[in-house]
């Protein structure tokens, strides 16, 4: 018997997914666990949602019930039907990273989690139950800078000399069309420059990508800025090390990944003042935060100054081993479970 569950309901790779994945690599060393959903990378095989149930019924060797580790409504609603339906010795544990108010029943199901993770001060402010407040780690052995950037831009097979990417969900809220406003800026005179738009469109936002190719073929640059998709799990660390600047321009985050990973493979970012990202910037030595109408000019300042580069680089990486690493997130959770399994 599992003493501690992980749940993975969502088929699609996600950031939470992302999250979720590597702190798992991390604990299947230390806990007695169990994946139940859908499969993560470098992760143990899953079992199914029924075969979790089944595995809660009694209590694991050892311990007084089984942790249910949930990220998502419906892993909610599952680990509450385990406790309180079927009456199984499960607590549940829930981290969030929303800086917002949820809505009526997501309120409801975080009020009935036995313990609530918070990745961020502002997003304690927001959920009942805060027994921690964790921020996201990042996989510092996974997401590694390059021997040779250039070296490794040409193995990517993208053209030109040099690359910049945004990664996330195609839509407004990501600020892709911000993206698209500064690369329009930036590339005319940057010609040996590429830009990526790592992620896809749901069905619902293909009006929206398809203006903004539109707008990028009325630029000249359908050449130089591309839309690649999603990128698989094991191949984002080899591109995001090619990289030389991560660019995020959202009007809402949570927290967000994105720049962290390329703090790891000692990418420097731009971004908006959202989600964590400020306290990833470091006061401007890993990340630079900025306006989105401003972003085009911020990062031709950066481009073009190969020292200022190297340095934020450096300290990128380093605020990665020291402040944001996945074994720090690891350690702060397994804290939690340690409380619940002894009553504190």
């Amino acid at each position: 018997m599992p003493e501690l569950i992980v749940t993975n309901f969502n088929a699609n790779f996600t950031g939470v997914s992302a999250t979720a994945a590597a702190v798992v690599r991390r604990q299947v060393d230390r806990f007695d666990l169990a994946l139940a959903g859908h499969p993560l990378p470098g992760c143990p095989a899953p079992i199914t949602r029924a075969q979790a149930i089944s595995a809660s019924r009694t209590p694991p060797p050892g311990r007084p019930f089984t942790i249910w580790h949930v990220r998502r409504n419906p892993e909610m609603r599952t680990a509450i039907y385990a406790r309180d339906v079927l009456r199984m010795p499960v607590r549940a544990v829930f981290t969030s990273a929303a800086i917002r108010r949820h809505s009526a029943f997501p309120r409801w199901l975080i009020s009935r989690m036995d313990a609530v993770i918070a990745t961020t001060e502002e997003a304690a402010r927001y959920v009942p139950n805060v027994r921690a407040v964790v921020p996201h780690g990042v996989d510092t052995d996974r997401f590694t800078p390059a021997a040779s950037r250039a070296a490794s831009w040409a193995a990517t097979g993208y053209p030109g000399k040099h690359g910049i990417a945004t990664i996330g969900r195609i839509r407004r809220e990501k600020g892709t069309d911000r993206f698209v406003d500064a690369m329009i800026a930036l590339l005319p005179g940057h010609p040996d420059l590429t830009a990526l738009v790592i992620g896809r469109a749901a069905r619902a936002d293909a009006a929206f990508l398809a203006r903004l190719k539109a707008r990028i073929e009325e630029a000249g640059l359908s050449d130089r800025i591309l839309f690649p998709g999603e990128i698989a799990p094991d191949a984002l660390p080899g591109l995001m090390r090619a990289l030389s600047c991560v660019v995020q321009l959202p009007r809402y985050e949570g927290y967000g990944m994105a720049p962290l990973e390329g703090m790891a493979s000692g990418v420097p970012f731009v971004a908006t003042d959202q989600g964590y990202y400020r306290s990833f910037a470091s006061q401007g030595r890993c990340g630079i935060i900025t306006e989105a109408g401003d972003a085009a000019g911020a990062l031709a300042a950066l481009l073009s100054d190969p020292d200022r580069h190297a340095a934020m680089s450096r300290a990128a990486r380093d605020a990665a081993e020291t402040r944001f690493s996945i074994g720090q997130e690891a350690e702060g959770i397994a804290a939690v479970y340690e409380d619940l399994w002894a009553g504190r």
